[in-house]
């Protein structure tokens, strides 16, 4: 073989590749049943790499994925899905012949988890030396291979020649163990969490790996396959025999010790890490979180009890959470954590770390957002009535307005729409072919005080239909200087709804309107949302009405600075006020950069609306003179922000 000469490669623009399984999770979401007894699952991607792939991506580092998924739903899901994270997708092959693998998984008991894999001729395990591809290895600082695709001739093959040329090039080679005994064909379908049988096939496959490795992590009984070994410091012995490499040994709730040396006859005579005592709820996914926090130090050449450390909180944040990579922490997330530590064993109910990891993990950056809102109920019901129309013909309006949006944005990024579930079915569904950054929905039944939601009062069990893209928009008559039963009422309505859009992962926007139950000072909107926010309320975007001063926009923007730097921002609402007085309005939010856009309904389509549903507008005339106006607000915006 030749030898490496790192000298000679350009800088590397990967921090790691990751190499073998990917499947599509599936998770009973009935906590303490048996997995014959779960009604419902909640998706997410899985297997080890590609979950090692997202936890490295999650905590900083520039990472990429080797793996086939199946020409369908599923398969793209996981690229879609690993793309979102950050992951570099360009080594996942589609393989039109397979279906993309499938696990199903129950949190039972504590640390008692059954699962069946769907892998019969799964794509994953078809991986072959022709899906490595040199220049992509060469672009990473290190390639991690894992165990369980040593178990066939293909993938065995495959991650091999991923080895070599990742040792010819003077790249790291990490080996994470990830024995998986019925994935090697000695446990039978229903054992998907045994985790240990002995085999000396698998153990001398295991062996022939250890020489190339600078990074070898497994738990107990990996350690022991990987040797052959019948006791772990027969086992640590016999690998540091084959390898020079640094060893992890992950020990489950004791953490985990590191050697990087040779192997004493003392256990305990390794690198140990800060450990963290935390309420077991699901071990599943676990020792890819911990590797995912190793390698965040070791690629970073963290002293190794550093990389020890952060491996064993990513570890415990994945052990007090359901589901696997979706659960894996963000950077900020564990800084805070090991910064601040938590009050709570379960950190699951820790709200202070929850909002940094769902802030963090939300779907894309929304830096501006323009949208029209066309979720008015009673506003178009009234003209119906007014001129003896049938209000059926308001649903076909509503996709006139989407028509008029759509031609505006152009695909381009930056506009939105609001739309009500009532009258605006069929607009959800036109609207979800155009493109748009950002697409909201009202729950409150219209012109409620004290707030009531539209369909039911049980807002969670309707949440969940909903497309995961879709933020609630709630409107609240809300005054500082309300009477304290009425505050009281509406707090605890909206605290309700925040609890449950958390619960289902659904954005929240909430729209506050004061000058109609009260004055509006400099200190009024101000006052509200820092009342709101003192009950634990914190929503991702807030939609207020103009101010009369810049003083007021500086105070709001501080109460959200000093409650919830993660807030996305303020959008503007605009009471059908003229175009002109809105653009003052856009003005006056220069001295907050918390606002972001505005969402602007009757402005833009109520001429429009009267005049099509009395007949004196066709089609294209109601789709030209609503876009005209939402256009001319857009440029008014953008000129503002001097980008345009």
């Amino acid at each position: 073989m030749a030898q490496p000469n790192p000298g000679s490669q350009p800088e590397p623009s990967l921090d790691v590749i990751t190499i073998g399984r990917s499947s599509v999770d599936l998770y009973g979401q009935q906590i303490g049943s048996r997995l014959e007894d779960i009604g419902s699952f909640a998706k997410s991607v899985g297997g080890c790499p590609a979950n090692i792939a997202i936890g490295t991506a999650r905590l900083g580092l520039k990472s990429g994925l080797i793996t086939r998924v199946g020409d369908e739903q599923m398969g793209r899901f996981i690229i879609e899905q690993s793309a979102r994270e950050g992951v570099e997708t360009k080594g996942i092959r589609t393989d039109k012949e397979r279906l993309t693998a499938l696990v199903l998984l129950a949190v039972e008991a504590e640390g008692v988890s059954p699962m069946i894999f769907y892998r019969s001729d799964c794509a994953d395990m078809a991986l072959d030396e022709g899906d490595i591809d040199e220049s992509f290895i060469k672009s990473s600082r290190a390639v991690l291979v894992s165990g369980t695709h040593f178990s066939r001739p293909n993938t065995e093959a495959a991650q091999r020649k991923a080895i070599r040329i990742a040792k010819a090039n003077g790249r790291k080679v990490i080996f994470d163990i990830d024995y998986r005994p019925n994935l090697w064909g000695l446990a039978g379908h229903a054992e998907g969490f045994e985790r240990y049988v002995k085999s000396d096939r698998v153990s001398s496959k295991m062996k022939e790996t250890l020489p190339d490795c600078d990074l070898i992590v497994g738990t107990e009984e990996e350690i022991l396959i990987a040797s052959g070994a019948d006791d772990v410091l027969g086992a640590l012995k016999e690998i540091r025999r084959l390898s020079p490499a640094t060893i992890v040994l992950k020990r489950g709730a004791m953490g985990c010790i590191v050697y990087d040396g040779p192997i004493s006859d003392n256990l305990e005579d390794g690198i140990v890490g800060e450990g963290f005592p935390i309420e077991v709820f699901n071990v599943l996914g676990a020792g890819d979180a911990f590797m995912s926090g190793l390698l965040r130090g070791w690629l970073k050449n963290e002293p190794l009890k550093t990389c020890a450390t952060w491996a064993n909180a990513c570890g415990a944040f994945a052990v007090s959470r359901l589901l696997c990579s979706p659960e894996y922490p963000t950077w900020a997330e564990l800084d805070f954590f090991l910064k601040h530590g938590s009050k709570h064993r379960a950190l699951r109910k820790d709200d202070a770390i929850n909002h940094i990891h769902w802030a963090s993990t939300r779907k894309g950056d929304i830096p501006l957002l323009m949208a029209l809102a066309i979720d008015h109920r009673s506003q178009l019901t009234s003209v119906c009535d007014e001129l003896g129309v049938d209000y059926k013909k308001i649903v076909a309006f509503k996709r006139l307005a989407v028509q008029a949006a759509a031609r505006v944005a152009d695909g381009r990024t930056g506009y939105g729409m609001l739309i009500d579930e009532r009258f605006g079915r069929d607009a959800f569904f036109d609207a979800a072919t155009k493109n748009f950054a950002w697409i909201g929905r009202p729950v409150e039944l219209p012109g409620s005080k004290p707030l009531r939601f539209e369909f039911s009062q049980d807002i969670g069990s309707q949440l969940v239909e909903w497309p995961l893209d879709h933020c609630i928009k709630c409107l609240c008559f809300y005054h500082p200087d309300d009477p304290a039963a009425l505050k009281t009422e509406q707090q605890e309505k909206l605290r309700t709804l925040f609890e449950a859009a958390r619960k289902v992962g659904r954005e929240l926007l909430i729209e506050i309107i004061a000058s109609k139950n009260g004055p509006l000072t400099d200190d009024t909107i101000s006052t509200a949302m820092d009342e709101l926010y003192a009950l634990g309320i914190k929503p991702d975007w807030w939609k207020l009405e103009p101010q009369a001063s810049t003083a007021a926009w500086k105070k709001i923007d501080a109460v959200i600075a000093k409650n919830d730097p993660w807030c996305r921002g303020i959008v503007l609402l605009g009471l059908e006020a003229p175009a002109d007085e809105l653009v003052k309005g856009f003005e006056a939010t220069l001295a907050a950069p918390s606002v972001k856009g505005f969402a602007v309904g009757r402005t833009i389509f109520a001429d429009a609306a009267r005049a099509w549903l009395s007949g004196k507008m066709n089609d294209e005339e109601a789709i030209a003179d609503m876009a005209g106006r939402f256009r001319q607000l857009t440029e008014a915006w953008l000129k503002t922000r001097g980008l345009h």
